[in-house]
């Protein structure tokens, strides 16, 4: 089986080989390129310790010396060269205690997570594949590389991987992987919300992020999202829903573009509503309150996962107006547009439509037509460079000192006042006229 190296990582193997030492693309560029996929980075192996590895290339970084991790750089690209090692005992669900470099690329391959990760390629040898990664490859499934128990053991992260690596590519988990993950599912607490947060991400914006469902049947969930949990077992009797809130939620993200702060938004649109459901007198549920409270839950999740403030920012304030639902009248929509910001507004309507499409067919073409309205009506305003932004306004603190005023809290609430006023009425945004009406506001304090 021929694979097509990338020259550079041509040029590094042949290099290791020339001195006398084993040398292979290993892992997951090459479970991508037999899938007709580009690999993001390529990784080597090779029998040469990082010392050697060090003599060997003009410029080296140590990436990652205790393990035997050597990163090359070519061009201005790096590629990580790892001497062949057999792994001590784990002690952290991490970390290996001791690393133990060997001449014997199938030690080496066996201390790898899955069959689909543990091929390595060379254009000398061929493809080396012990433990028939493209047999996994062909059936579709993430299998674990020996027993399962002992690879989850060693890191516990490799449980969310299992579950990632299948929505990356569509695949399911083999059976004694799934209930290997099932049996250690709490081990994940020992795996800092950094790295949890990396493998949730990429579920999330995956082809499948519908995966959080297995996620949550395998007990992963309960330990770095429990709110996704109540979300899943909290149903939702009203017309307007046919499934729960988890569910629903499942659907939603499948709804949106695979892009972050969509598919984050649409995992936590509803977080809230198993705290604020109510149940009237004829058995329907209502969710009262569900975007504001689910806006700070959200935010107390975030954080957990040590997600950037710019991230926590954007998704919660999705979370707090999906929902919102001004009458579609210029006026309204300015004033919609103002309070949640016009860069928000393209994300808010992927938002919507993706929280209806994921809902019961109860009114659903009234509520899409509705949502086609608003952003019609969004874009005139925009086209028509109408005033949604204070630095819209035609004035700004300069022209008002100019015109006498001073600086401080009065000219804040005139700046405001006239803000509101062109809102209502944008044909006034003009700065003579602006001018004229800051001088009557300014009078009518004084008075």
């Amino acid at each position: 089986m021929k694979i097509q190296l990338p020259e550079h990582v041509k040029q590094i193997i042949h290099r290791l080989q020339q001195e006398g030492y084993d040398a292979y693309a290993v892992g997951g560029c090459v479970r991508d390129t037999l899938l007709g996929r580009s690999p993001q980075d390529w990784d080597i192996t090779t029998s040469a310790k990082p010392q050697v590895v060090k003599s060997l290339f003009s410029h080296t970084v140590d990436t990652g010396i205790a393990h035997g991790t050597v990163t090359v750089m070519l061009d201005h690209t790096g590629y990580e060269v790892t001497t062949y090692r057999i792994d001590g005992e784990y002690e952290d669900a991490r970390h290996p205690k001791t690393v133990t470099f060997t001449g014997n690329l199938v030690e080496d391959l066996k201390r790898r997570d899955f069959t689909i990760n543990a091929m390595a390629y060379n254009d000398t040898a061929g493809l080396v594949d012990a433990f028939d990664g493209i047999g996994d490859l062909k059936r579709h499934v993430i299998r674990c590389v020996g027993i399962p128990h002992d690879r989850f053991g060693e890191d516990a992260l490799r449980m969310l991987r299992a579950v990632r690596f299948a929505a990356q590519l569509g695949f399911s988990i083999e059976e004694k992987t799934r209930q290997a993950v099932a049996d250690l599912a709490d081990n994940l607490q020992k795996v800092s919300a950094e790295r949890i947060q990396t493998e949730m991400v990429k579920l999330l914006t995956s082809a499948h992020p519908e995966e959080m469902r297995t996620v949550y049947e395998l007990g992963l969930s309960r330990v770095f999202l429990p709110e996704f949990d109540r979300m899943m077992e909290t149903p939702q009797i009203t017309k307007h829903h046919c499934y729960s809130v988890g569910e629903h939620t499942l659907h939603a993200m499948q709804e949106v573009p695979q892009d972050r702060i969509l598919r984050l938004t649409m995992l936590l649109h509803d977080v809230a509503k198993p705290v604020c459901v109510t149940t009237d007198e004829k058995g329907q549920n209502h969710f009262k309150g569900h975007p504001a409270e689910g806006a700070e839950m959200a935010r107390v999740i975030l954080r957990r996962l040590k997600f950037d403030n710019e991230t926590i920012k954007r998704v919660c304030l999705l979370v707090r107006y999906h929902d919102d639902r001004p009458a579609v009248t210029p006026r309204n929509v300015r004033r919609a547009i103002s309070r949640i910001g016009v860069e928000n507004m393209e994300a808010l309507f992927a938002v919507k439509r993706a929280d209806t499409l994921a809902q019961s067919m109860y009114e659903r073409q009234k509520k899409l037509s509705y949502i086609d309205a608003y952003e019609e009506t969004y874009r005139e305003i925009l086209k028509e460079h109408q005033c949604v932004q204070k630095k819209d306004l035609a004035i700004n603190g300069r022209d008002l000192i100019v015109q006498g005023m001073k600086t401080g809290k009065e000219m804040g609430e005139v700046l405001q006042a006239l803000y509101e006023q062109v809102l209502d009425e944008p044909q006034l945004n003009n700065k003579e006229t602006l001018l004229a009406l800051a001088l009557q506001l300014q009078q009518t304090k004084q008075e």
